[in-house]
């Protein structure tokens, strides 16, 4: 079902979490948090809309890291639904595509539902504010692009674009901002994909 990222909370800070990698390592927010900001990116394994600006998403790690900007993907789907978002899964594909930012494996999904994460892909930016302490910035799409529309299209599937290029021109301005200690660019387009694959009984309201 196709989801658009709720946009709430501005200037909160990141919640706290403690989840495994595709190693099986626990790691921590507190790690993250020392950079000049941070992006937590909800992703999965399966979703065509993940898939589909995935290259863009590693090479935009690969660029920002270096200037002090922490990444971190953390897919929360439902791996008894959905099998291939199993860890051992995560793990392969984290291997396959060399993902240069760490990919944590949220199996209760609470930290999904603290995030107030809906999609696959689901995007916070948080930057360093006044205090010292993060703040979420930016909480949009990566780009305008859209994987190809199904034939024939299904009701909703407006926001696709199957003409544009992955470029993550919208995430890049958010991140240059950041990174200048400018505020993020508005408005803000919301992120669309694939609802997170909610656990039963565990679906937001909102979800």
């Amino acid at each position: 079902m196709l989801k658009l990222s709720r946009q709430v909370d501005y200037g909160a800070a990141p919640h706290p979490f403690a989840l495994p990698d595709t190693t099986g390592t626990l790691r921590s927010l507190d790690e993250f948090i020392h950079g000049k900001g941070l992006l937590v990116t909800f992703i999965c394994n399966h979703c065509p809309f993940v898939l589909h600006l995935l290259d863009g998403l590693i090479e935009f790690a690969n660029e920002y890291t270096p200037q002090g900007l922490q990444v971190v993907a953390i897919s929360a789907n439902d791996a008894v639904q959905f099998p291939e978002d199993s860890p051992r899964h995560m793990a392969i594909l984290a291997a396959e595509r060399h993902f240069p930012f760490p990919y944590l494996h949220d199996e209760t999904q609470e930290v999904a539902l603290a995030y107030g994460a809906i999609c696959t892909p689901d995007f916070f930016l948080y930057a360093r504010g006044a205090d010292g302490a993060m703040q979420l910035a930016y909480c949009g799409q990566f780009d305008p692009s859209r994987p190809p529309l199904p034939h024939p299209p299904l009701p909703g599937t407006e926001m696709y674009r199957r003409s544009l290029p992955v470029t993550g021109v919208d995430l890049r301005r958010a991140a240059d901002a950041v990174l200048a200690d400018q505020p993020a660019p508005q408005p803000q387009v919301p992120s669309a994909g694939c609802s997170i694959e909610w656990k039963p009984g565990k679906a937001p309201g909102w979800g």
